[in-house]
């Protein structure tokens, strides 16, 4: 299990090739790659800086995966989140999840992700036409989120 945060763009495949490596037992693996969006909520945004806290956030994003690993069975997990100001179109963040199957997988897999939205200290920022804004918590998100909680 592997915890990346990071400035440095990633390589989805290279990431992928590497959790696989030589491991005969997995037969699924399930990948989610987050980008900058080119506007929000109607507006046009330039830019985004995303923030975070050293330490505490890869220690909350490696309790996250560790819950998955509980709830799943799962053979390995990644999650590489980038930091420092990004362009549209640029990758944020990726969640791979390797396992025997596919249900196990993608079920680990949007959990991670629903979980790195709402519990794990990343601050974002995004610059418009308009000027700069904090970005709030989605209720989409804590929902998702939520439906996890009680199984």
């Amino acid at each position: 299990m592997s915890v990346k945060v990071q400035a440095e763009d990633f390589d989805v495949g290279r990431e992928i090739a590497a959790i696989t490596r030589g491991n005969l037992a997995i037969g699924a693996v399930a990948s989610f790659v987050g980008t900058v969006r080119g506007a929000n909520d109607g507006a046009g945004v330039t830019a985004m800086t995303l923030e975070y806290y050293p330490g505490m956030t890869e220690t909350s994003l490696d309790d996250i995966v560790a819950q998955a690993r509980r709830r799943w069975d799962i053979i390995d997990a990644l999650v590489v989140h980038r930091y420092g100001r990004l362009q549209p179109g640029e990758q944020i963040v990726l969640v791979v999840v390797a396992g025997e199957h596919r249900g196990e997988a993608f079920a680990a897999c949007e959990f991670i992700m629903d979980f790195l939205k709402t519990e794990a200290p990343f601050w974002k920022k995004e610059e418009t036409p308009h000027g700069s804004r904090w970005v709030d918590a989605r209720e989409a998100d804590d929902q998702a989120a939520g439906r996890w909680k009680n199984p």
